[in-house]
């Protein structure tokens, strides 16, 4: 994997996150997003050890593992803006992002949950011998969900090609991780018999090299594995902080960790021509996704209920106006 590469990612993750907050900001974006500012090395290396046929399963902060498997730029900020051009035609919005084209199979914004359809697609991988792996992305708030601690025994228990990825942020929306976690996210997998590995979160090529050794064992049929990622995300978790403004990190915890920028640790690999190259590069991109999303059309309603049946059934007249 080139460092190029991964500071592309990084860097795209970061500039779709910026813009995309400052479309929240101006109400172009309504109802807000999770932005993973901070948390790029994660979706970056991760993504990079994945072939283009395996597959992710996404949480709430979940636009920069799209970006990262492959989506086109353009057509998830569509998406976020709720344009009929989005990757879900505008139905799915910042929370439930999917991409079959690239392998991301949805993001399942109830804690943890993600998991357990990742291990069931795992499962139907394996049983295929179609040599897939499986990502599954959770935060540290999902480690006392029952529904992940069931997903790591019948991973376990079936051995699937699956990866249980925890970005360790240090924080369940605004409670710190060590206030509600006894033991550790690795002890947790320890207990089912699952090699676990805690990663630097803030370092791409750490992160990569991590997963590339996870897949590696899964796809030869060694079975899970899970990352504890070490990470932190320097913005809110969610919009709504910029206008409520809550209290519950100091602003010193995070200048010590905006010290180790990932996309300044991945950027110092490379020299300062490929650096402006690339950052040029991904300022058209997003620029032209933001325009894309805009100049497109917003659904019509007449058709909001489409797609919800396999049999194509119709609402009744007068149901949608």
């Amino acid at each position: 994997m080139s460092d190029e590469r991964l500071y592309r990612s990084v860097r795209l993750i970061r500039r779709f996150e910026e813009c995309a907050i400052e479309l929240v900001r101006a109400g172009v974006i309504g109802g807000g997003i999770h932005p993973c500012i901070g948390q790029e090395a994660v979706a970056a290396g991760v993504c990079a050890a994945l072939a283009d046929a395996d597959v992710v399963l996404s949480n709430h902060r979940n636009h920069g593992h799209a970006l990262a498997k492959g989506s086109d730029p353009r057509r998830v900020m569509a998406e976020l803006t709720g344009r009929a051009t989005g990757i879900a035609q505008g139905r799915a919005g910042s929370l439930h992002v999917a991409d079959y084209a690239v392998g991301l199979y949805g993001a399942t914004i109830t804690v943890g949950h993600g998991a357990a359809i990742a291990t069931g697609v795992a499962w139907a991988a394996s049983r295929a011998g179609d040599g897939r792996v499986v990502a599954s992305f959770v935060g540290d708030g999902a480690m006392n969900q029952g529904a992940l601690l069931e997903s790591l025994n019948l991973a376990a228990l079936w051995r699937v090609p699956q990866i249980f990825v925890c970005e360790n942020n240090g924080y369940a929306t605004t409670q710190a991780t060590g206030t509600f976690m006894a033991g550790s996210v690795t002890g947790r997998a320890a207990a089912f018999d699952i090699p676990a590995e805690q990663v630097d979160g803030m370092d791409p090529r750490a992160v990569h090299e991590a997963a590339a050794r996870a897949v590696d064992r899964a796809r030869s049929g060694g079975g899970p594995t899970l990352l504890d990622v070490v990470t932190y995300r320097f913005d809110a978790h969610h919009t709504f902080e910029h206008r409520v403004r809550l209290r519950y990190r100091e602003a010193d915890e995070i200048a010590r960790w905006r010290e180790r920028d990932p996309v300044a640790v991945q950027g110092a690999r490379l020299d300062a021509a490929a650096r402006e190259r690339i950052d040029q590069e991904i300022e058209e991109l997003v620029a032209e996704a933001v325009r894309f999303a805009q100049d497109s059309p917003k659904p019509d309603p007449a058709g909001a209920l489409d797609h919800l049946y396999a049999t194509g059934m119709r609402p009744r007249a007068g149901v949608v106006n």
